[in-house]
């Protein structure tokens, strides 16, 4: 079964799409990487995207023509043609345009990018709204990466019982972790690069701080820092979530409170955020420096040379490695869960995130059946119990893989 995801994600600035082929072998599910990319978001997206991610008010004709263009443009990725060959079936997160949080409660969320689109586009099945049901069922419908690491995380017999922990560093920071006793969990622990991208493009006109210059050569401001991590988000209890909606360059204004720092000290300043903010729910979460314990990054922060310096600062003696040294290229990784989401949704597989009620796990996701049905499977596959990532060429393997299908 031939896979193909797509999403854009907090910077909105790409689509990211991968192409996966999912082989069941038994409970393990082998999943292989056949391509991943991000092509640019379209130029005249650029500005209808910006007033909607930064919550302008727009009539009913312009929310119209951006769910329209953006489906467009996602189906014209999906499109593309591919060295993987054909697919089965696609799988499209949309543009998240608002997470609606009160509280420790969700009670809505929306994606943008009409998936009539991308079958038009592909003539293929496609899956979309993939986070609404969980939403539904009373959960967060975040962070969906626990689903997929679940199983990706589950141990091998031989494999010794350690604390694993994953950060996902896209606009906001999430963990998953496993601890010593198989347990999962997972919440978003605050801004990742939503700040930094916020503040680069309102002060210098420059969509990020690309490969973590302007915050390398910045100084760390005590009282801007100090005032950043008094935002609430950070004193609420796991599992959690958040959203741009509250981490955007109004937090950042408000905490300079008139005050003028130098643009790279700012940038010093909320790589440390989000440092520190990340090593503090790992510690709450009980992800420590003992034998085996490890973290894996991944995401377009993985990007920032600096901010992976201070993680590894701040976590030390925690190992922090990236999903490339496991087998998932960091900028993958995201799609590639997309696209499992997609395999569950195909075999009814239910899915557990955190937050959602006990007995509440609902599929994930709505079918666009308007040029293709749904593919019909062999046989009924055995729910999975591990994933394994089958490494590409010159890559490693997945957290206990040993290459059979245990």
């Amino acid at each position: 079964m031939r896979i193909r995801a797509l999403q854009s994600g907090t910077s909105a600035d790409g689509i990211d799409h991968v192409t996966a082929s999912f082989t069941p072998h038994g409970d393990v599910l082998h999943v292989r990487i056949e391509d991943h990319g991000t092509a640019p978001m379209p130029a005249d997206l650029g500005g209808p995207l910006a007033r909607a991610l930064g919550g302008d008010a727009l009539t009913g004709e312009e929310w119209n023509r951006l769910d329209t263009r953006l489906g467009q443009a996602f189906g014209d990725v999906a499109a593309r043609p591919s060295s993987a060959g054909a697919v089965d079936l696609v799988v499209s997160h949309g543009q998240t345009v608002h997470h609606g949080v009160s509280g420790d409660a969700v009670w809505g969320t929306l994606q943008l990018g009409q998936p009539a689109w991308i079958a038009r586009a592909t003539g293929a099945p496609v899956l979309f709204g993939v986070r609404v049901a969980d939403v539904a069922a009373g959960g967060m419908g975040a962070p969906l990466m626990t689903a997929f690491d679940e199983l990706w995380l589950a141990r091998g017999v031989d494999e010794p019982a350690a604390v694993v922990a994953t950060l996902n560093l896209g606009g906001i920071a999430n963990v998953q972790v496993r601890g010593a006793d198989g347990a999962m969990t997972g919440f978003d622990t605050g801004p990742a690069n939503a700040l930094l991208d916020a503040w680069t493009s309102s002060a210098v006109g420059e969509p990020c701080d690309r490969d973590g210059v302007r915050s390398a050569r910045g100084r760390v401001d005590t009282v801007l820092l100090e005032r950043l991590r008094r935002h609430p988000y950070f004193a609420l209890p796991a599992p959690k979530t958040t959203g741009r909606e509250t981490f955007d360059l109004g937090v950042v204004r408000d905490a300079l409170n008139g005050r003028e720092i130098a643009v790279d000290d700012v940038c010093a300043t909320l790589v440390e955020l989000t440092a520190g903010t990340v090593a503090d729910a790992l510690r709450d979460a009980g992800v420590t420096g003992a034998t085996g314990s490890r973290v894996i990054a991944s995401g377009g922060g993985t990007r920032n040379l600096h901010l992976m310096r201070r993680l590894r600062a701040v976590l030390a003696p925690l190992p922090v490695e990236t999903s490339d040294d496991h087998g998932i290229a960091s900028s993958a990784r995201e799609s590639l869960m997309f696209a499992t989401l997609g395999w569950f949704a195909l075999t009814r597989t239910p899915l557990r995130l955190p937050g959602t009620p006990s007995a509440a796990a609902a599929v994930a996701g709505q079918w666009d059946l308007s040029l293709a049905p749904l593919p019909v499977l062999d046989a009924s596959p055995t729910p999975p119990r591990r994933i394994v990532v089958d490494a590409a060429p010159g890559r490693g393997a997945a957290p206990g893989q040993e290459g059979d299908s245990r």
